[in-house]
């Protein structure tokens, strides 16, 4: 059984706590307040999940970071060295500043957090999928409906592991490449949202690992 902990625990956070939950990992949930405004959730998730301090969550197999992204710094590197750490964090500019190296593409988002993160594996995952598609369209291993999710990281041994933390709780995974070219996967691009169906449609629409490879080919500058 693997222990997940989140760091940002809101509408991708908790989604993918609740997918982790129904696969029988064990979670533990943090946000930037107390432990206790997370207790309604960690009950409603049932007895493999816990509320806890960012450092309760560092200590987890794997880490999910779910924040916006102008707190990254907020993220302790010191717990997490050597954990593999997925990134869900997308750059909004409207609401995090601009931020000039992210502006220029000299890095990307994911880039940032590993430079923070220096000591860890860090796997760009689940940023490109509306929270309520994510969680409608799981489905289990050899599903003909099975939808596919795009990962961009450095590490092989660490995409590995995300890459069966994904199968595990009901997505394939593409492989998107480095953390470098983690921005085809990034809001904008064509795989940002439109695989999986509108907004609107809050069932969402399978996509399959054809469309996820196409959608990151078609990603331009």
């Amino acid at each position: 059984m693997t222990t997940v902990g989140f760091i940002g625990s809101g509408m991708i956070g908790g989604t993918v706590a609740r997918l982790s939950v129904a696969a029988g990992h064990q979670v533990v949930l943090s946000n930037s307040r107390l432990p206790e405004t997370l207790e309604e959730l960690a009950r409603e998730l049932g007895p493999l999940a816990r509320a806890g301090t960012g450092a309760q969550a560092a200590g987890a197999d794997i880490v999910v970071v779910s924040i916006p992204f102008r707190a990254y710094l907020s993220v302790p590197a010191e717990p997490l060295v050597g954990k593999t750490v997925i990134d869900t964090c997308n750059y909004y500019p409207q609401r995090d500043g601009q931020i000039a190296e992210l502006d220029g593409g000299a890095v990307t988002s994911s880039g940032l957090l590993q430079r923070h993160l220096s000591g860890s594996h860090v796997v760009k995952a689940f940023n490109n999928i509306f929270y309520k598609h994510l969680l409608s369209l799981a489905r289990p291993a050899g599903a003909a409906d099975r939808s596919f999710l795009p990962i961009a990281g450095d590490d092989p041994a660490a995409k590995r592991t995300v890459t069966e933390f994904l199968d595990s709780i009901g997505y394939g995974a593409v492989d998107a490449g480095s953390l470098a070219e983690s921005w085809r996967q990034e809001p904008g691009t064509p795989v940002y949202g439109p695989p999986y169906g509108p907004f609107s449609l809050e069932a969402g629409t399978p996509a399959s690992e054809d469309t996820i490879r196409a959608a990151l080919a078609a990603a331009t500058r």
